[in-house]
């Protein structure tokens, strides 16, 4: 193959490329999230990002535990450059926040008053407070959340692993709100549309400029940057 050709299939692979970000960003929920409150194994920490950017998710909050969470590369299969992960030094500071943002907070947490998951309207602004694996949800997350939900189980088994519970709510979620039309065009504003497009696109210039405190550039159509 010449050069000519190979530089030809090069471009129409970024320009396919560059639509199918254009694509999924048109599709994300700004008003859909997931905190994690102090969720401690790394591929469960992987996995739930993993379910956030099959729904449609922009960003998760987080309140890691003391020693920190990394990312388990085998199963996030990158998301985290699709999902922007907010940290949030406690479980009270992250549900403030998200309150002050218009999100209902619903603990998935099988407590004496929780309700059927199938129960909520997700298409209101939701947030999807989770626990660590073996004591779930905090004593403060609890009582600082709106709502409690569980999933009806039949077993012997009382909670579900946290990264399974979480996938359940999110395509619930994304069930109504693709029922609702929610899905069928962009939800975010033309400019948090473009900065957005514009970082994932190109994220090392997009870290650069941010370093230095510039714009980020114009695109073409294809995504190409048009040059200052």
């Amino acid at each position: 193959m010449d050069s000519c050709a190979s530089q030809r299939e090069y471009t129409q692979m970024r320009s396919e490329r560059f639509r199918r970000i254009r694509e999924v960003l048109a599709r994300r929920q700004p008003d859909l999230t997931v905190l994690m409150d102090r969720v401690n194994k790394p591929h469960n920490f992987s996995a739930i990002l993993r379910n956030c950017d099959a729904a449609g998710v922009l960003e998760a909050h987080v309140v890691p535990p003391e020693k920190g969470l990394a990312l388990h590369h085998g199963t996030s299969a990158g998301t985290k450059k699709w999902v922007r992960v907010r940290l949030h030094r406690e479980v009270a500071s992250a549900v403030s926040h998200l309150h002050a943002s218009g999100f209902r907070v619903i603990a998935a947490h099988p407590s004496d008053s929780a309700i059927d998951y199938r129960e909520i309207d997700y298409c209101q602004p939701t947030a999807i407070l989770i626990g660590a694996e073996l004591d779930g949800v905090s004593a403060e997350g609890l009582e600082l959340a709106d709502t409690h939900v569980a999933v009806p189980m039949l077993g012997m088994v009382k909670s579900l692993n946290v990264s399974v519970a979480t996938s359940i709510l999110l395509f619930e979620a994304m069930r109504q709100r693709a029922a609702a039309g929610m899905y069928s065009e962009s939800r975010l504003s033309p400019d948090d549309f473009d900065r957005h497009l514009f970082e994932w696109a190109w994220p090392s210039i997009a870290s650069k400029r941010r370093r230095e405190g510039r714009p980020y550039p114009k695109l073409t159509e294809d995504g190409d940057l048009i040059r200052e």
